[in-house]
């Protein structure tokens, strides 16, 4: 057979040699493909990685600027209101218009505590010719006392204009700050000016923690405070010579030769910020990204340089990562698929050459089918009356079910109907009576009261009625005084001899529960019943009746002092047939739980042997 097959298809064995020569070709092409764009992909995802990331970067660092750009406001603003306090001073204007050394001495003690306090570098007040007679640094060699200060622009512009604020190196301490000066005026003119020194020692400090580093200049573009010491009285932009030199005889900045920032290859953004190539010390050049910012309140600016090298690697490994996840499953789809489609092409080719043998063994296999076709139309009528016999099983299962249900709901109706009728029961017997006694008039309301529970009788057994349809009354509000009285009228009779040991609390007209007044009713006269069948006859027998509104809706309490109830009759008191009465059904509790869940409420049960306590708790009406 399988000569036959090969003489019959003679090319077969070739075109799989040459689907195996294709096969290996396309995975040459899909390989040098793949690797292609597995190159272009992480150069592109790098690209847009390092881009992205530089965006992000500039953004966090303008927020990082903005930060330390209020900090300093708020360093700069602390300070200010010193020399404005200290220009209102008294003591202070007493001591520029008489000075002595017995004026001067508070003064220079005044101005050292609140230095202290108010963490300046140097307080100290100045005279109307410029020169020092007090200052909080009075004690040390390096006091201020007595230096002349004319010269300072500080002093200039308090004196012209009020106040004045200027950055320069110290001429005494050798130390740069912040100069904030206020004039102090005195009945004739100016007496002095006052000078609180601001050093930023501290701030400086905190910035050198980062690894961003950060500088403020002026307007003239000149570095006033740093994180790199180094940097300081260095210019962001070159200053012209007859400027620079005007700058360097006032001394503001001592002897610094105010040289450029070791910046390189500084490019601008768009968005504002740029980047730039720094040398700092020790470490050689680095690549950084500048933003800068305003500080409030002064004429500066706060410039911040962030490290660039580690942010754009991050972001680009972290894009060409995400390539890479979308890339890499998309060529093992398509390597997936070209494996498929030659596996495709070869089985077809396999197929051509064992399609003969195959014709051959169909027919044999036509046979057996034929026989087993016969077997399966045998099983599948013997299914069919299987299926039919379980589908009669299963109706006479739901019959049976039915009956059950039936059987329970006639019990039920005999149940509740049983409390009405013993209630008619006593009343015409004392109607019977009252005609033997003549007292017609009574006989007569008790024959109306008759027809009244005749007329609840029937209301009763339509409830039941729908009850056995599982079928139910629609909630609306019910009066739960008209409740407990109709429920009373029910049991009166019946237990006439014991309706002194209920003690009720009548609820207020307006208090209304969601629910029907006759199935209320029937779950408090059940609730009552038990309770007095659980007092029986002892002397101090005692029910108590409450409807009180609750903060989640009205709660209806029947308790007793009772023996309680039994355990093993606790554990199921609201399973139907569950009772521990001789002539009990068990239904009572059972249907009152089911009316009082119909409308949407609970029933709890508390007993112990000093006495049981059932609460429904029932939903309010205009709480719906």
């Amino acid at each position: 057979m399988h000569n036959a097959a090969m003489t019959k298809y003679p090319p077969g064995t070739d075109d799989l040699g040459m689907l195996r020569r294709r096969s290996r070709q396309s995975w040459l092409l899909f390989a040098v493909v793949a690797l292609m764009l597995l190159v272009a992909g992480l150069l592109l995802a790098g690209a847009y990685g390092r881009s992205q990331a530089l965006a992000e970067l500039a953004e966090q660092s303008r927020l990082d600027a903005s930060l330390k750009a209020s900090l300093l406001r708020a360093v700069v603003e602390r300070q200010r209101a010193l020399p404005l306090v200290l220009s209102d001073d008294t003591a202070i204007r007493q001591a520029l218009t008489s000075p002595s050394p017995q004026s001067l001495e508070p003064i220079n003690r005044k101005l050292e505590s609140l230095a202290a306090s108010a963490e300046a570098a140097v307080v100290y007040l100045i005279g109307r010719d410029g020169v020092a007679v007090a200052a909080s640094n009075w004690r040390e060699p390096t006091s201020f006392v007595g230096n002349d200060y004319a010269f300072r622009d500080y002093f200039r512009l308090a004196m012209r204009d009020g106040k004045g604020e200027h950055f320069a190196m110290g001429t005494v301490s050798r130390r740069p700050g912040l100069y904030i000066s206020r004039r102090i005026d005195g009945p004739n003119g100016p007496l002095g000016v006052i000078v609180a020194k601001l050093e930023f020692d501290g701030v400086e400090a905190d910035w050198r923690v980062t690894d961003k580093p950060t500088y403020v200049t002026d307007r003239r573009g000149i570095v006033l405070i740093t994180s790199l010491p180094s940097w300081r009285f260095m210019t962001t932009r070159p200053i012209p010579d007859d400027r620079l030199a005007g700058i360097r005889e006032s001394l503001q900045f001592g002897d610094a030769p105010l040289l450029p920032l070791p910046f390189d290859r500084i490019e601008a953004r768009p968005d504002g910020a740029s980047t730039l190539e720094a040398l700092l010390p020790g470490d050689g050049t680095e690549a950084f990204l500048r933003v800068e910012t305003p500080v409030p309140s002064t004429a500066w600016r706060l410039e911040q340089l962030s490290p660039l090298k580690a942010a754009l690697a991050a972001g680009a490994r972290e894009m060409r990562l995400l390539m890479l996840a979308a890339l890499v499953p998309l060529l093992a789809l398509a390597a997936f698929l070209l494996r498929r489609r030659q596996v495709v092409a070869m089985r077809s080719a396999t197929e051509r050459l064992a399609r003969t043998e195959l014709e051959e063994k169909v027919e044999a296999r036509t046979r057996d089918l034929s026989m087993a076709r016969d077997r399966l139309e045998t099983e599948i009528a013997d299914h069919r009356q299987t299926a039919a016999k379980l589908q009669a099983v299963q109706q006479d299962l739901v019959q049976a079910n039915r009956l059950a249900i039936l059987g329970q709901v006639a019990a039920g109706v005999a149940h509740e109907i049983n409390q009405p009728v013993a209630t008619i029961r006593a009343y015409a017997d004392n109607a019977r009576t009252f005609l033997d006694r003549g007292q017609s008039a009574i006989a007569a309301e008790n024959m109306e009261t008759i027809a009244e529970l005749t007329e609840r009788v029937g209301a009763i057994t339509d409830e039941l009625r729908r009850f056995a349809r599982k079928g139910h009354f629609a909630a609306e509000p019910t009066a739960m005084k008209d409740v407990v009285e109709g429920a009373l009228l029910l049991l009166r009779s019946r237990f006439a001899g014991r309706m002194d040991a209920i003690r009720i609390e009548l609820p207020p007209d307006g208090l209304k529960a969601l629910g029907n007044r006759i199935r209320l009713e029937q779950v408090l006269i059940n609730l009552l019943q038990n309770a007095l069948e659980a007092i029986g006859d002892r002397d101090d027998a005692a029910i108590r009746v409450r409807c009180e509104e609750t903060a989640g809706g009205i709660a209806l309490t029947v308790a007793d002092n009772g023996p309680g109830i039994p355990a093993d009759i606790l554990d199921e008191l609201f399973t139907p047939f569950n009772t521990s009465k001789e002539e009990g059904l068990g239904l009572g509790l059972a249907i009152s739980k089911e009316i009082v869940n119909d409308y949407g409420g609970t029933i709890e049960v508390e007993s112990s042997p000093s006495g049981t306590t059932f609460t429904a708790h029932l939903k309010k009406a205009d709480a719906q």
